[in-house]
């Protein structure tokens, strides 16, 4: 599986907006990629997230956030999610290849 991760810090009073935009833009996501996320809100510092994307191989995601990125309402949500940022704060990306998974539960 390829894996995206984002790690950004959101405003406080902002959280119940971020995920609204986050599963609205899940909805547009879902019409050309089977992908599963997990939104993770740090103990320590309450603004910072991570955002952890499988989706099934690079290429699949490579050809899909193509026609993803073209949609006039992904543009409008992911400016929308850029207004909630801490200003100083960037926005870290990086990929990986997953190799295992151990489910014990």
């Amino acid at each position: 599986m390829f894996v995206k991760v984002y790690q950004y810090h959101i405003e406080n009073d902002k959280v119940d907006e971020y995920l609204s935009i986050q599963e609205k833009a899940s909805e547009i996501y879902n019409k050309y990629l089977d992908f599963t996320t997990i939104y993770l809100q740090c103990n320590e510092d309450s603004t910072k997230w991570m955002e952890i994307s499988k989706y099934k191989n690079e290429e699949e995601y490579q050809k899909s956030i193509n026609l993803i990125n073209k949609e006039k309402d992904i543009q409008e949500l992911f400016a929308a999610f850029q207004s909630l940022l801490v200003s100083e704060k960037e926005i870290s990306e990086e990929n990986y290849i997953e190799k295992k998974v151990i489910n014990n539960y």
